[in-house]
This record gives structure tokens, sequence and C-alpha cells, in this order.
């Protein structure tokens, strides 16, 4: 096993070194530039849209509402990236690690866009009558690159099977469970499997109408506790604010229980679990933006921008400080381990923080295995057809039901190996589409 775990790593620091760190920042570099900076100008215009209804909307093409799509991609991204991924990144890379989460999110906000742009004008009808939408659509309708899309598809269900879909989320709670609560890993993880089985086998309406009411709930739960450790360790946050922005660009020396990291170590943890956590350039988003019932292609793309900022820019954000001010990061520590004794220490009443990590935790894993088997179901409708979808569920909850068992070094290896290769055709599509989405956004913003 150590072994196979060291070849893992290898395989990890090559799909994850510079060609495709430069092509997703590069990527998303880009399309800043060629839209104007959108994600700063629209990004107001961006969030009306969010919290108010198209008009015709309910005569629209579509499955669920903007909201209800962008909140089943929320789903999806708000998940253990946000708490062990940013933990993870700051053991490995020191704090600085933050720091690039912050450029490659802001970036990741105009492949994001774009993503959710091309996913509604690609878009189809399947043969239940639901819509089908996402990088293998617009990759063989809008480049005729049918191999390519398949790739896509294939890693899809990869990721959806082995990596951000189900390891990695079933992992982490169950062994939040086991250390907050002490309820054996056999019983979290049944649990789990069982409400995982009655939301995602009836669809994405039952998946989106879960999400709407816990994603909401939570993000904003887990923000206000962020805020008041914050507000309570206020003398310290410019210091820490100083540290990300200074450890970015200089190594940062071994102290207590860390190792000690380089500025390579820093970027490269970063950009990996920042796009682990927010998921733009990955291609899994706009398989959820198709589902919007929609008249035009550029407001949905601008809905799916909001969720990178809200995922990043402020839930990332917030555990990152939390555990920079509480030193956390700087323990022999591990995983959510890490954030709950940031949330202990930081909060007047210990047993509180780790309530709120674990229960976060809880609802943010859940969430993303429910979004995640959406994702997958989607690509394996587009290589295999209708008929397989019910398979891929069974499928999919039985790894639920054992990636409990998977240890976490592991899962995190395999999660981002699989990651990479779903990226890789997607941002290949987003760069053969360029001129799509340019033309798109000048005759949306021209006739506004």
């Amino acid at each position: 096993m150590d072994q196979f775990t060291k070849v893992l790593n290898q395989i990890d620091s090559f799909v994850w070194g510079a060609p495709l760190l430069i092509l997703l920042v590069g990527t998303g570099v880009y399309l800043t530039v060629r839209l104007g900076l959108l994600q700063v100008f629209k990004l107001p215009l961006a969030l009306i849209y969010l919290f108010s209804k198209e008009e015709g909307e309910a005569k629209a093409e579509g499955d669920v509402s903007s909201f209800a799509a962008l909140c089943t991609a929320l789903a999806a991204t708000i998940g253990t990236g946000n708490i062990v991924g940013v933990a993870t990144a700051i053991k490995v890379g020191g704090p600085g690690a933050l720091f690039w989460m912050w450029i490659a999110a802001f970036f990741g906000m105009a492949t994001k866009y774009a993503e959710g742009l091309l996913a509604v004008k690609y878009r189809v009808v399947d043969g239940n009558g639901q819509m089908s939408g996402g990088p293998m659509y617009y990759i063989e309708k809008g480049l005729g690159l049918k191999w390519l899309a398949k790739l896509f598809a294939f890693f899809g269900i990869g990721v959806a099977f082995f990596g951000i879909g189900t390891f990695a989320q079933i992992n982490s709670i169950t062994q939040a469970t086991k250390v907050a609560f002490h309820v054996p890993i056999v019983v979290s993880a049944t649990i789990v499997t069982i409400l995982v089985a009655l939301v995602t086998l009836n669809g994405i309406k039952r998946i989106s109408k879960v999400a709407e009411i816990i994603v909401p709930f939570m993000a904003i739960f887990y923000i206000l506790s962020s805020i008041v450790i914050l507000l309570l360790n206020a003398k310290l946050l410019p210091g820490a604010i100083e540290l990300v922005i200074k450890s970015a660009f200089t190594p940062v020396a071994a102290a207590g229980g860390f190792l000690g990291s380089t500025v390579k170590q820093a970027l490269q943890n970063g950009v990996a679990r920042g796009v682990f956590s927010n998921e733009s350039g990955l291609g899994s988003a706009p398989i959820a933006a198709a589902a919007a019932k929609t008249k035009s292609c550029v407001r949905q793309g601008l809905i799916s921008m909001t969720g990178t900022f809200i995922d990043t820019i402020v839930v990332c954000t917030m555990t990152g400080l939390v555990l920079i001010v509480t030193q956390s990061w700087q323990l022999d520590l591990e995983g959510a381990a890490i954030t709950n004794y940031a949330f202990a220490a930081g909060l007047p009443t210990a047993n509180l923080g780790k309530f709120i990590v674990t229960i976060g935790l809880i609802f943010f894993a859940f969430t993303t295995i429910i979004g995640w088997n959406y994702y997958g179901e989607r690509c394996t409708e587009y290589l295999f057809g209708i008929k397989a979808i019910k398979i891929y569920r069974y499928i999919f909850i039985a790894l639920v039901a054992i990636g409990a068992y998977i240890k976490l070094d592991l899962v995190w290896i395999i999660a981002d190996i699989v990651n990479a290769l779903m990226a890789i055709p997607n941002l290949i599509g987003l760069l053969g589409l360029r001129k799509v989405v340019l033309s798109e956004t000048r005759a949306y913003f021209k006739n506004i």
C-alpha cells in the first residue's frame, strides 16, 4: 500500500505540475482580459440576478430555477474543500496557500462564467425530457470533437465515483462524527448512505430542493460563526492577512508541527485546493447550470460566476483566517482535526466550536455527495444513454458506503488526480469556444 501511495503521489505531482496550473489560471486570465474584468464590474448585476426571477422564467426551458441550479452547483462545491481542503493546503503550503486560492478564484470567476454560458447555449433535452448540458455537449456541438467530449464524460464519472463525489466526502463525515460525537464509523456511514439513496434516486428536482434548503442555511451559519471568531481575535487579524501575503512569496520556516514550506508548495497547494473547492475550470458546475430555467445563456453565466465568489472568496477565506489567527495550522494535526481545533480555540466554549465545524462538515459534505451524483449521472447518460442511469446510481451509492474505510491521505491524492484529468478536456473546450463566449456577452450587454 505504501508503494501504491508513493506511485499515486508521483502521478499527482505530474498532473498538477506547471502545465496544468498555467492552463487553469491562464484560461481565467485570458477570459478576464477579453471580457473586460467582467467578474469585477458585473458582479453586482450577477448578485441581483441571483436573488431575482427572470421575466418569463416559468415558461423558459429547463428543469429547475436558476437559483436552484446554483444551489445544486454550490452543494457540490461547498464541501470538505472549504473545511478540510483549506486546512490541508495551509498545513502543507503555509498561510501563503490562501493567497493563491484567492488568485485562482478571482480568475476562476471568469472561467465559471464562460462555463455557465456555454452550458445553456449548447444544452439538449434527453430521452426522459430533462435538460442535459455541460462540457461534453459544448465540446461536441461547439467544437465537433466528440472523442474529447467522451473523454471528459469518462473522467467526470471518475471524479463522481472516486474523487470529490464519494470518498473525500464520506471519509470526512465519518471521521468528524467519530471525533466529535464518538459515533462509530459503520453507523455514520450507514446513515449517510441511506440518506444519499433517498435523495439521489429521485433525480435533479429532489436534489435541487434539498440543496436549496441546506446550502444557504449552512453557508450563512458557518460564515457567521467564523466572523465571530475573527471579531474575538480582531487584534490578530491584520497580522494574519500580512502573513498570508508575505508567505505567498517567501518560504515559511518550520514551527511546531508545521514542517516548513516553499513558495512552490504554497502556489501548488493553493491552486489545487482552490480548484478542488470551487471547481472553476473543472467543468462540473455547468452540468447543473444547464438544468436552469432561463432564456439567456449570459444571465446564467453571471449567476454561475457567483458560485466561485461565495465558495472561495467568502467561505474558504473565513476558514483560512480562522486557522491562522488561532495558529492551529502549526499543530501536528491533519484534515478536519485542524479546523476543529481552530474553532474550539477561537470560541469561548470549546464544545461549541467543535459542534459548528462538525455539523458544517456533515451538511456541506452531504450536499456535495448529492450534487456530484447528478454530475456523474449526466456524464453517464451522455456516454451510455438514459437506461444506464439507474445502474450508475446504485454503483454510486455503493461507493459512498465503502468510501468511509479508505485512508484520508489516499483519498485526497486520488481526488486530485481525477480532478486534473477532468479539467483538461474542459479547458480545451473553453479556449476553443472563446469567440462564442465573447460574442454572446457583447450581444447581451449591447441589448440590455
